[in-house]
């Protein structure tokens, strides 16, 4: 699983112009699955997701997580995530996973995700063509790769 986090002052998702989710000051989590995720991707990055320290603390130090700050987080699955781009200039798709995968394991996610941080999570549509609009905090963007541990 690979995911961009954004730190937002707000974002939101729309589909045919109409908002489907939506949150104030937290992060906008982009998530990408592959075939080769399991259960234990989704268990580590929501671990890391909920504890990663990028929200500031009383003396203006990135020193706090969502855990600490009750503070939201949006999901939207974005399978161009996992896009290579190592020959030519269109991207490829291969090791994106197929929604009868993707799909399940997205659902399976959101829902790991609001039982660590104990709020519900909104959500884009899994498939559906999407806006999405944020306001970047800091900004502040980090990608996390559940096969690359760094």
């Amino acid at each position: 699983m690979r995911v961009v986090l954004q730190r937002v002052k707000n974002s939101n998702v729309k589909i045919a112009d109409e908002i489907v989710g939506e949150i104030e000051s937290g992060i906008l989590v982009l998530l990408g699955v592959e075939d080769a995720d399991t259960e234990e991707d989704i268990d580590w990055l929501v671990r890391k997701i909920s504890r990663i320290r990028i929200f500031d603390d009383a003396d203006g130090v990135m020193n706090l997580s969502l855990l600490d700050t009750g503070k939201q987080a949006l999901v939207v699955s974005q399978f161009t995530l996992h896009a290579s781009t190592r020959k030519g200039n269109r991207p490829s798709y291969i090791k994106a996973a197929k929604p009868e995968f993707a799909e399940p394991m997205y659902k399976k996610f959101v829902a790991a995700l609001e039982q660590e941080i104990g709020k519900s999570v909104p959500t884009g549509e899994f498939g559906a063509m999407m806006d999405v609009s944020l306001v970047n905090d800091g900004p502040v963007t980090i990608i996390i790769d559940s096969k690359i541990r760094e």
